[in-house]
This record gives C-alpha cells, structure tokens and sequence, in this order.
C-alpha cells in the first residue's frame, strides 16, 4: 500500500515523479525523490486527468492509475486472467477492437470475459489462432487495420444505447443498488423504503471499498447503482457518472444529470454539476452508476426523507428517458 503526500522523500517518490514526467506531469521544480509543491501539482493534474478525486496525495488507487497509464499495446500479453489485467494497453485493445465492431463492453482497461471473446472472435476472422491472448501477431493484425480513428463510433457505445432503450419503463421490478462508504445508512434506509414502496428491487452496500461495492453490484445483476458519499466540508452537491478513455456511459450521465438536477432544487445547495470519472466503483460496476457527493453531514442527516425523495424522481424521470 502506497500513500506519499507533501514532506515525503525517498525512492518511492523519485518513481512517481520519473512516472508523472514520463506522461507530461512535470515535477521539475522539486528535487528528485522530495515530495514538494510541484510534484503534488502534476499529481493534481494527473488526477483530475484520470477523473480521480483531486487531492495531491498518491495514495493506493493514484499509484494504481499511474502503473496503468504507463502501459502501451504490445508491451506484453493481454489475456483473461485472475486478478484481471488493466492497463492503458488493455484500454487501446478495446478501443480497436470495437472500432472494428466486436464487442469488448465498456473500454474500461480492465481484460474481462467481453474483452476475451471479442478478442477470440477477431482472431478467427483473421485467420490467426483463437487463444484469446493479444501477443506480437494478433497486435500487428489490429495495427494493421488502423483502427485508431478518433471519430469511429464504438460498437461498445451502439449496443449500450440500443440495451436502454429496450429497458423497462417503470420502477416497478427495477433492480436498483445503493451504496455508501459510511455514515449515511439512515439516507440509504430512507431510500430503500420509498423505492421498494414503487415496486423496485433494492440491495444496499456499505464497504467502503468502491471494489467490493462494484462486485455485489453487479453479482445482484443490478441495472443501475447510486452511490452516497458525505463531502468533507462546506455545502457541495456534486454527481459523477463513468466516463475513462474514449468511452462515456450514456446511462450514467443521463441519470447523474438527473439526480443533480433534483438535489439541487431539493436542498438549495450549491450547484456542482456532474462530470465523467473513474473512480473504482464507477469503473468497475456493469451497470449505469452514478456517485452523488453531498455535504455538509448535517444537511445529509436532516434531509434524508428530501434526498431519498429526489432520489426517486430522478429515477423515475430516468426510466422514462427515450433513448431514440
């Protein structure tokens, strides 16, 4: 476990500062291995780049993000494996290979079973032995088509819009997931209750870690998840939504977009706005997700009933969104 923050030296840091020059962070101002001012910078700005919470420090998941970023296709073979390989490498893969129209999933940058077998699949169109495994020749195949095309749609982006259009209307036998990272379990009873109460089916998780979270989730076979965190100060109401390398949930932002709307109205606080990010639980969830920040705590406690009522408007208002 890594955590290096301002006032920290030693080669831990002199690799993260070598990491965040090598992706155009510079560190320059700071001495190599003196954790400074301008190294908490580039790590303020590879943050936000990632869509990671902005804090300057690298702990665990920052570390995690920055070994990713350092990954490019063809530096070693991508294949279905425990625990799943991730990587900007895994990412490119995606991309190519739902440019070229068989289905990955979401371009996460995490090689799961999609991300398997459309890999087998375009192996076998091309002639080349099916064994799921992105080594020099299936990567000079991809190369070769060029797939790379910025403007290309993605097959990935297609299906998730053709998936909600064909979802159900109602709340009634929706699957819903809500979770928190602590303190909020009155907020989250609150809106269990009302949901269940128009007919949805709720589950609630309180790991802290975003990880675990995304795995019940999507055990559940959830079809959309809300996730609760308590802002550390000031009043805030900020929603985020998936959004990582060249793709963006249609079904996250479009419900960010919403539960934003209602909060704001509902508490009178401060309009953040919804952005795309990649936080763990975000990432790693199969579903539409959408993590709602809200603060103080004291309007979080007193509010509960208003938050869990807007809540429920904002999915009902999702449900009946055409997707045309």
């Amino acid at each position: 476990m890594i955590d290096l923050s301002v006032g920290d030296e030693g080669p831990a840091v002199t690799d993260v500062q070598h990491r965040l020059e090598q992706l155009g962070f510079s560190t320059s101002v700071d001495p190599d291995g003196s954790f400074g001012h301008g190294t908490r910078a580039a790590v303020e700005a590879f943050q936000y780049r990632r869509g990671l919470r902005v804090d300057g420090a690298c702990g665990t998941q920052t570390w995690s993000a920055l070994v990713e970023a350092g990954r490019r296709l063809g530096d070693r073979f991508l294949y279905r494996r425990t625990p799943m390989l991730r990587g900007d490498d895994v990412a490119d893969l995606q991309q190519r290979l739902s440019a070229l129209g068989f289905d990955t999933g979401r371009v996460d940058g995490i090689f799961g079973d999609l991300t398997s077998a459309a890999l087998g699949e375009f192996q076998s169109n091309v002639g080349l032995p099916v064994d799921g495994i992105a080594g020099a020749s299936t990567v000079s195949e991809l190369l070769r088509f060029g797939t790379r095309h910025d403007d290309t749609e993605l097959v990935t982006s297609v299906r998730d819009r053709e998936r909600l259009r064909q979802a159900r209307r109602t709340l009634a036998g929706l699957r819903v997931a809500i979770g928190e990272e602590g303190g909020l379990d009155a907020t989250v009873a609150s809106m269990r209750r009302m949901l269940v109460h128009h007919g949805a089916a709720v589950t609630t998780h309180h790991h802290p870690d975003g990880s675990i979270q995304a795995s019940e989730a999507n055990a559940g076979r959830a079809e959309a998840y809300i996730g609760l965190r308590l802002h550390p100060s000031g009043p805030h109401c900020s929603t985020a939504f998936y959004a990582g390398y060249s793709y963006s949930s249609a079904g996250g932002r479009r419900l960010a977009e919403l539960i934003q709307s209602a909060l704001t109205a509902s508490l009178f606080l401060p309009d953040d706005g919804s952005r795309g990010m990649s936080l763990p639980v975000l990432r790693e969830t199969r579903m539409p997700a959408v993590i709602c920040e809200i603060g103080p705590a004291t309007v979080v406690v007193e509010q509960s009933v208003t938050i869990a009522r807007a809540m429920v408007d904002a999915l009902t208002e999702w449900v009946d969104t055409a997707w045309d």
